[in-house]
């Protein structure tokens, strides 16, 4: 190039950003990697090489090693085996040994010489087990089993590969008559000798040729076979087809043990997938045990999802599938089909086929249950727990609680057994079971489901007075079975599962391990069918309370209960009225003692301080409270009261002006005139479906008051606020059923008895799936279904539209006033800690016991002040006053000095702050008798003048007392 005139040389600039050698270093480190790679992937294909090779070599060396031996024993034994005889197919002869060696079914030589041993091996046969046992035993077949049992199970296998390989060939033969001597039966024939149940193998030798996938051998074999070639055999047994009931008979039955084989490769999905098998094998049925393999084809398809799955949840015990461990997804349509087809005729026969061997509806026998029973019983319930995990449960549920006598069968099943000590029959009869297995697990596994969903539905009457569908005699039998079989799940005999989901059906674990899935079922259904039966006893007590507990729970239970990862805190979980209610209540407060330890500041000084206005008390509190975090609400929080002038009212706060704090509170926001709760026909307190109307932010509201109601049980202060049960029960995210609907609404219960009751046609009252809600005079309606208003209640869908409006009224109407309110608990009161306990429970822990107070108790506990002790004159007078009220003005003392009429159910020594009489300035003037009623504010404590008698102390104390309930007693 010509020289332009510019000596200086232009730089090359990367726009990127990148120096040449951070670009070198890339490349280099790029090639580096590849190369690496390159040599890599070249030693693997050098490895894969020798290996492919080293096989090849090996399998060109056996099969020359077969052709040695192939030609050894022909002419050894003769090419007819003229030189063979009973002593050839003995342990110590080379006769069976070469021949499996060499086999092979794709050989027509090969083939052709095992007809011949097998037409030989029937003429040796003299129709004798002990004969068959040593011909390939010997003498001594206790020494020889091993060798002995692998040859049948070669010499087996070896006559199903030949007929499958040769299948087209000997199709015709197949279905020929037994004495034809047709090489395809004298193979069958000798299959159906060396399989015979009288022989010591026959178990091993069918459960290896299980494990060989031979129901796909003999499904292709079916298939290859003509109709027409079965016309000749009417009211005759086919080899084939008696070979197949033998196979069959080991399925599942007992006493086999022969191992279950995979759903896709047994019985059911090979074989009863054919079309017209039974015009093939007619005589077939009478060894099948179709309810066995019902269980085992159902088993293998993947769970069919509800048609609303993904909608609100109406129904408790829907079980939903856990899809990232689901192994197929069945086709939509085929899906839909299924769906439909579960109707309740189909299910009404579907029960009276699965019970109907058993006769137990009338509990009209003496002994216990017999085999043929147990038997029935045992199939039908293994049919059903899987139903339960495979199909929907809102298609299924209703109708066999209903509409069948399956409660009561197996109740009375379980009854006998649990009176007889019958339960080992059942395990030893059940093909779904193995042996040692608890006999009370499959029963229990559908009864638990049934028999709840039942108790959803019930109403107090059927259940109390009716004794309806159970006798209180055989409830309180039942509670005493479950609790035991509970224990001894979870605390004697306990399994440790496998990682079952979360998600209540997991068909995977199923499939995977199904006996400890099983217990699984029963632990979870057990547990919650004796959790309703404990609300029950609640309502209306029919069984003692310690009729729930086990009788293991000791001192190293309790002290277990509080660890992770322990028996006895997974009992605590899924099982908690195992436990003693004062054991539990123990174990809460030991909980809230540690989550306020480690909540003390580090700090000399404390950081959450409120100034609170005494006239604006709900809007200063909500303000205040709404502007802390979690932690700081776990902290201490001091309250400096603010009177009707501005100025702050004298006194420390040491914890008493905050208990104060939290009554005025807590008795301004539950008022009912506040608008957010309204009150039962019982006084009961439940959030105002129609808050929404009064308070524009009702739902922080909520939320407030959850976080109040949880600072107050978080700090051990007893608030005397009684809440419907069907309110707490959302504070342990349970749904309400029909039996909570009285203390709401009794009229509209007594509406949803009469339809349930109700003989003639439902149609006829043109009731339809709407409700209609009126809230401060306006009318709304609402459906309870999609497309509700268009569809009408029947006979049949009662139950439904029953359960709909009840769960309306008790779940739908204050679902958002309960989240919040929930939300706002549950920053400092953790659900694991309240699930231990059940609504009524809850309630107790909440305001304390409803028995009254244990006097000496508190005195033992009370603090003095002010000069006053123990054995003070006034204090023992005191006492003595105390002591001669009624119940009912002890506790409202109690309220007067505490802020609640009910004492702490761990005792006075769990009050915080203890109890505390003090000496009140100057002496026994009016002024200071004047002065009492204002000076006892609830902080416990109680500034008590000297009184000069008891009658006087006995007149003041009733006067303060009456004043601050708001009654006059004078």
């Amino acid at each position: 190039m010509f020289f332009s005139g510019d000596s200086s040389t232009r730089k090359r600039v990367d726009l990127g950003g990148r120096s040449s050698k951070e670009r070198d270093r890339k490349k280099l480190v790029e090639q580096t990697r590849f190369e690496r790679n390159r040599r890599l992937q070249l030693r693997q294909n050098n490895s894969a090489a020798l290996k492919i090779q080293k096989c090849f070599r090996g399998r060109k060396l056996v099969e020359a090693e077969r052709s040695e031996v192939r030609e050894r024993f022909f002419t050894r034994f003769g090419k007819h085996f003229q030189n063979v005889d009973r002593q050839c197919f003995g342990p110590d002869s080379d006769f069976l040994r070469w021949l499996l060696f060499f086999f092979n079914p794709k050989n027509a030589a090969d083939c052709s010489a095992l007809v011949e041993v097998c037409q030989l091996l029937q003429k040796l046969d003299q129709d004798n087990v002990l004969d068959i046992i040593s011909l390939f035993a010997g003498a001594d077949y206790p020494s020889n089993k091993a060798l002995v049992e692998y040859r049948v199970k070669k010499f087996a296998l070896a006559c199903i590969q030949a007929i499958y390989e040769n299948r087209i060939q000997l199709r015709d033969q197949l279905m020929a008559s037994k004495h034809s001597g047709a090489p395809a039966i004298l193979l069958l024939d000798a299959l159906h000798l060396l399989i015979d149940d009288r022989l010591p193998w026959a178990c091993n030798t069918v459960s290896y040729l299980l494990q060989r996938n031979v129901f796909s051998m003999f499904r292709n074999v079916i298939l290859t076979l003509k109709e027409v070639t079965i016309q000749g055999l009417v009211g005759d047994v086919s080899s084939l087809e008696r070979v197949l009931a033998l196979i069959i008979s080991h399925v599942g039955q007992t006493p086999c043990v022969c191992p279950n084989v995979d759903p896709s490769w047994s019985f059911s999905s090979q074989l009863l997938t054919i079309p017209f098998l039974w015009r093939l094998f007619p005589h077939l049925k009478e060894a099948v045990d179709f309810v066995t393999l019902a269980t085992f084809l159902l088993e293998a398809i993947p769970p069919i999802k509800t048609l609303n799955e993904g909608d609100s949840n109406t129904y408790d015990d829907e079980m939903l599938v856990d899809d990232e461990r689901a192994e197929k997804v069945l086709n939509g349509d085929l899906e839909l089909q299924i769906y439909n087809a579960i109707d309740p005729r189909f299910l009404l026969q579907l029960t009276n086929v699965l019970l109907g061997g058993v006769s137990l509806a009338n509990n009209s026998y003496i002994g216990g249950p017999n085999d043929k029973e147990a038997a029935a019983v045992g199939a039908a319930c293994a049919f059903l727990h899987v139903m339960f995990n495979i199909l929907p449960l809102e298609r299924i549920m209703t109708v066999l609680a209903y509409r069948t006598e399956l409660v009561l069968v197996l109740w009375n099943f379980m009854k006998c057994c649990h009176d007889n000590c019958k339960w080992s029959s059942l395990s030893k009869l059940s093909a779904y079971l193995p042996e040692d297995a608890p006999g009370w697990l499959l029963p229990l596994a559908v009864f638990c489901p049934v028999y709840k969903h039942m108790l959803m539905i019930v109403d107090n009457e059927e259940f109390y007075e009716q004794e309806k569908p159970l006798p209180l005699d055989d409830i309180r039998c039942l509670i005493v079975i479950i609790r035991q079989a509970l224990w001894q799940l979870l605390w004697l005999n306990p399994v440790a599962p496998p990682n079952f989901s979360k998600s209540p059906v997991d068909t995977f674990a199923m499939k995977k391990h199904p006996l400890e899935f099983l217990q699984h079922r029963v632990c979870v259904t057990a547990s919650e069918l004796l959790s309703q039966l404990q609300d029950w006893n609640n309502r209306r007590q029919f069984t003692p309370p310690s009729d729930f507990h086990a009788d293991g729970v000791n001192d190293y239970f309790i002290s277990q209960a509080t660890m992770e990862n322990t028996k006895a805190n997974d009992i605590l979980k899924l099982a908690p009225f195992l436990v003693p209610f004062t054991s539990r209540a123990k174990i809460f407060a030991s909980q809230l003692v540690a989550a306020r330890e480690r909540n003390i500041p580090h700090v000399p000084y404390v950081r959450n301080r409120f100034r609170v206005r005494r006239d604006h008390i709900l809007e200063d509190a909500f303000d205040q409270l709404n502007a802390l975090t979690e932690e700081d609400l776990r902290g201490l929080i001091r309250v400096t009261f603010i009177n009707e002038f501005g100025a702050e009212e004298a006194g420390i706060d040491g914890g008493g002006i905050f208990k104060d704090f939290m009554e005025n509170v807590t008795r301004a926001a539950f008022d009912v005139q506040y608008g957010l709760f309204k009150e039962t026909a019982d006084h009961l307190l439940y959030p105002n479906p129609g808050s929404g109307l009064v308070h524009e932010q009702h739902l922080q509201l909520f939320h407030f008051l959850g976080t109040v109601l949880a600072k107050a049980m978080f700090e051990g202060i007893l608030v005397d606020i009684p809440f419907a049960t069907f309110f707490l029960s959302k504070l342990k995210q349970k749904y309400n059923y029909l039996n909570d609907l009285p203390s709401l609404d009794p009229e509209l219960y007594r509406h949803l008895i009469f339809l349930k009751h109700y003989e003639g046609d439902i149609s006829g009252l043109e009731l339809y799936f709407v409700i209609v809600n009126n809230e401060y005079g306006e009318q709304a309606e609402e459906e309870l279904l999609p497309g509700g208003k268009n569809l009408r209640v029947t006979n049949e869908n009662v139950i439904t539209f029953i359960h709909l409006v009840a769960n309306h009224r008790l779940n739908f109407q204050i679902r958002q006033q309960s989240s919040y309110f929930l939300r706002g608990f549950q920053q400092l009161i953790q659900k694991e800690w309240i699930d231990m306990f059940n609504e009524h429970e809850l309630q107790l822990l909440i305001s304390g016991s409803v028995d009254g107070f244990d006097l000496d108790d508190l005195r033992a506990h009370t603090n003095y002040a002010g000069g006053y002790h123990q054995e003070h004159y006034v204090i023992e007078m005191f006492w003595e006053v105390i002591k001669c009220f009624s119940l009912e003005n002890q506790r409202k003392f109690l309220k007067f000095v505490t802020g609640c009429s009910r004492g702490p159910l761990l005792g006075f020594k769990h009050l915080e702050p203890l109890f505390c009489i003090q000496r009140a300035a100057g002496s026994a003037s009016e002024e200071a008798l004047d002065r009492l009623p204002t000076a006892a504010t609830c902080m416990n404590l109680l500034k008590l003048p000297p009184y000069r008698s008891k009658e006087q102390m006995e007149q003041k104390l009733l006067y303060a007392i009456s004043a601050a309930a708001g009654f006059d007693l004078s």
